[in-house]
């Protein structure tokens, strides 16, 4: 029942979803435009920067708060943090809320590495920022981070049932992000540096 309750608590924090709320409070839902998702990068795309700002900071803080709380409210259960945090990013991905279709988790992913450990989410922060650069992409964060984390929390926690939610989460979230992949395997995925390039182009005009 500890258990249940737990992973209860931050499935109802991850069904709420700020992208949908504020697209539904505009007359139209973010679902039906762009990615066909409820996240932060289509809110950028369909809204605009700063709803996607917004977006994104919300979904991580929802996570965050889902984990911490967890943490304060079950303390007997060893991986509680990563429970409450697992079951928000579920609830974000497949929010009962929205007929179980959301966003894709990343920033939820986000919010809950911060909220079991804020050192450990900014080592992460600068080590998947800085590959991302290098190799140009923004989905090598999606694809790999979800891995990296779950790898060390294994390692390191040696601790069962929260690496088995982070693997399932990890599987999901990955899963979602196959198709920037075969974009990248096309040549038809976004590069990073479009963006300072965009800038550059328009200065020039």
């Amino acid at each position: 029942m500890q258990y249940l309750l737990c992973a209860l608590l931050g499935y109802c924090l991850g069904n709420i979803n700020p992208a949908y709320i504020i697209s539904k409070a505009k007359g139209f839902d973010i679902r039906e435009f762009g990615t066909g998702n409820a996240g932060a990068s289509n809110m950028a795309i369909i809204v605009g920067k700063k709803a996607g700002a917004f977006t994104a900071l919300f979904d991580i803080a929802k996570a965050a708060l889902a984990a911490v709380l967890a943490g304060v409210l079950f303390p007997q259960i060893a991986a509680a943090k990563i429970i409450g945090g697992c079951a928000c990013i579920l609830g974000h991905i497949y929010p009962v809320l929205m007929k179980f279709h959301g966003g894709k988790g990343l920033a939820c992913l986000a919010g809950a590495l911060l909220g079991y450990s804020p050192k450990l989410f900014l080592i992460l922060l600068v080590i998947e920022v800085t590959a991302a650069l290098l190799l140009d992409y923004i989905c090598v964060i999606s694809i790999t981070g979800p891995v990296v984390f779950t790898l060390i929390y294994a390692l390191t926690a040696r601790e069962p049932v929260g690496t088995v939610c982070l693997a399932i989460v990890a599987v999901i979230i990955v899963s979602k992000h196959i198709v920037n992949l075969k974009r990248i395997k096309e040549g038809t995925e976004t590069h990073i540096s479009f963006l300072w390039k965009k800038k550059d182009k328009k200065e020039e005009e």
